[in-house]
């Protein structure tokens, strides 16, 4: 990767006229005279965050420091390297400590990327979304108890599937409190399926691409990390994740918990695959989620992930407006700060019916006229309106990536140019396009007179191909490098932004991270036919070609039978069944296998124990093990 004796090559470079132009722009444009959000955001405050917002696990080791951000102050005007409205948004999400919204409820905000919010029953505490950590989640709780009388915990709610919804969740209540009933664990039907699979199937290649997105290997400073717009960033401590006790099944269900009445409302496949709204009658107190924040959310996510539907997005918000809208007084978010007033609650939640419902209808009558989405991207703005208020800004999402997904969800990835059917591979394309242009070295004399120019789109395009057909180009390195960086700074989207310096710091500094380790209660959770699956994933096709290989699973703790069948390079499972031919039959309790995959258990130990036995070939299960990949979790992005 990057290296060189010339050191200013490499180094981070200063903020380009073109970008400080760019970014001045912005200051024209928008209304940064509107200063609610910055009233509502330290109203209720009770106290900060202790120690400066510096959490530690049991061993000492920080997971949350919020002092690395100290350089983002209110007031201040943004730096030349950050896009000013990223900059105000930061200065808003970087508040943090103990806040009342209003009688009875409180939130813990800025303990990690998510709010903990407590809300104060006859009979206890509810607590919604425990954070991403468990370490994070127990010091949000302490710094409640702290000033609050220490009520038990009797709920917790989930409100959607996604980890720093439900991460913390050991952090705020005994396991066996749960199991003894004392404790309920309340969330939206599908959510434990939800959960698991989108941390599983594509659970590596997810974790590499949020680093990128998080801007997790990043200095925070004003040259790198200053957010990710939905909060700060994200916490290194301890998943964990518990089963439900209790599901929403369908909307107009009402609850009563711990002496407050709750009436749900089922919004899935929006932000979230399982995703709920709810209303408290006794604050009329409401929440969307994390359908209704204050930026525009993604309907794809960087990192990866399904496709969401902006149209059912829409469409729940509107009907979250006809369930409540008439007699709601508070908006309260799993991220950013609560809004007050029935204007305001509606003002927000019509706006965001009316964003997502944009980005859908608009989206669709220009593909319908044959543009692509490339072209769309380009074409399409929000009215006035929209684009003048502060919680429709992208932030999180963006009105390009958006738009794009939107029509991937509808038409899929091909644009319908022949021209871009079949095309060839980056590397390979890479070489024909740097020989086609007359040589590396021609293209790279045009894209810095390009880059003179600020083109930088244009020359981060032209320069990858020069990347991608040689990546020990030092010069192409560079250059690529600073035009990134270039765009990184004119991004008013933090993930855009944390994708642009990421991709500009291992360029200059090559591929430095921690590899990624799938949470131990996310693998327990799975079930069998979700581990068979991952299974599926992991077989190499090109090894297992030509072998045919069937086993017999038998699970004495779950009463669970499988047929696993490989054949056809495709790893297949069928429940209750066991085969007569099978060449090996393996019983083993269906925790044992868990703790083989986690590698707390050697399949040795296991059959010394008699926990593993096994009767047949046993080679034909070591050979099926063998031709299962290890995902390599260090894997280049921004070169070959």
């Amino acid at each position: 990767m990057a290296s060189s004796s010339d050191g200013s090559l490499f180094e981070r470079k200063d903020a380009a006229d073109f970008t400080k132009t760019v970014n001045l722009e912005s200051l024209k444009s928008l209304p940064f005279m509107d200063r609610r959000d910055f009233e509502d955001a330290k109203r209720g405050l009770v106290v900060p965050l202790p120690d400066g917002g510096v959490i530690k696990n049991e061993k000492g080791q920080i997971v949350w420091d919020l002092t690395r951000f100290s350089f983002i102050k209110e007031g201040t005007p943004a730096p030349d390297t950050v896009h000013p409205s990223l900059w105000r948004q930061a200065q808003l999400v970087i508040q943090g400590g103990l806040y009342k919204v209003v009688d009875g409820l409180y939130q813990v905000r800025t303990a990690d990327i998510s709010n903990l919010t407590i809300i104060e029953g006859e009979d206890g505490l509810v607590v919604v979304d425990p954070l991403i950590s468990a370490e994070t989640a127990r010091a949000a709780l302490a710094l409640y108890y702290a000033h609050r009388p220490k009520k038990p915990v009797v709920a917790v709610i989930h409100s959607h599937s996604h980890v720093d919804h439900f991460g913390g969740v050991r952090g705020v209540v005994d396991e066996k409190d749960v199991i003894d009933g004392k404790v309920k664990i309340i969330a939206p039907v599908g959510f434990l399926e939800a959960a698991v699979a989108e941390n599983l199937l594509a659970g590596n290649v997810m974790g590499r691409r949020s680093t990128y997105m998080y801007g997790n290997l990043l200095p925070p400073d004003p040259k790198g990390q200053v957010g990710a717009g939905l909060g700060v960033t994200m916490s290194t401590g301890t998943i964990t994740l518990m089963q439900p006790t209790d599901l929403v099944t369908a909307t107009g269900q009402r609850m009563r918990i711990a002496g407050l009445d709750f009436e749900f409302l089922l919004a899935p496949d929006t932000e979230a695959p399982a995703e709920m709204h709810w209303f408290i009658e006794q604050f009329k107190a409401l929440t969307a989620a994390e359908n209704c924040c204050h930026t525009l959310h993604n309907i794809y996510t960087l990192r990866g992930a399904r496709i969401r539907d902006p149209l059912s997005w829409s469409k729940y918000l509107d009907e979250t407006i006809q369930l409540w809208g008439s007699k709601c007084e508070i908006l309260y978010g799993m991220h950013h700060w609560p809004v007050w007033g029935n204007d305001r609650v509606l003002e927000m939640l019509r706006m965001a019916r009316d964003g997502y419902r944009f980005i859908n209808d608009q989206t669709l009558r220009l593909a319908n006229h044959g543009y692509t989405p490339t072209e769309i991207a380009e074409m399409i703005q929000f009215p006035k309106e929209l684009a003048d208020h502060w919680a429709m800004r992208g932030y999180y999402g963006t009105l390009s990536h958006n738009v794009k997904a939107t029509y991937v969800r509808y038409l899929g990835w091909f644009d319908g140019n022949p021209a871009n059917l079949n095309v060839l591979p980056p590397e390979e394309a890479s070489k024909k396009y740097v020989e086609f242009m007359g040589g590396a070295e021609q293209i790279l004399k045009k894209a810095k007179d390009a880059f003179a120019k600020g083109q930088y789109r244009w020359v981060a395009e032209v320069v990858n191909h020069v990347v991608f057909a040689d990546p020990e180009n030092q010069a192409a390195l560079a250059l690529q490098a600073d035009t990134l960086e270039q765009l990184g700074y004119q991004s008013e989207s933090g993930p855009w932004r944390n994708f642009y310096l990421t991709g500009a710091k291992e360029l200059r500094e090559g591929v430095k991270q921690s590899p990624i380790a799938m949470p131990n209660d996310i693998v327990r959770a799975t079930t069998s036919d979700q581990f068979f699956d991952f299974l599926g994933v992991l077989l190499n096709g090109s090894k297992a070609a030509g072998k045919k290989i069937t086993l017999n699973m038998n699970f004495p703790d779950t009463k669970e039978n499988y047929v696993l069948t490989l054949e056809n390079s495709a790893l297949n499972h069928t429940p209750n069944k066991q085969a007569q031919n099978a060449d090996c039959t393996i019983t083993i309790p269906r925790i044992t296998l868990t703790k083989l995959i986690m590698g707390e258990l050697t399949p040795d130990k296991a059959m010394s124990t008699g926990e593993l036995k096994i009767q047949g070939k046993m080679e034909t299960l070591f050979q099926l093990v063998s031709l299962l990949d290890k995902p390599e979790t260090l894997f280049n992005i921004v070169t070959p």
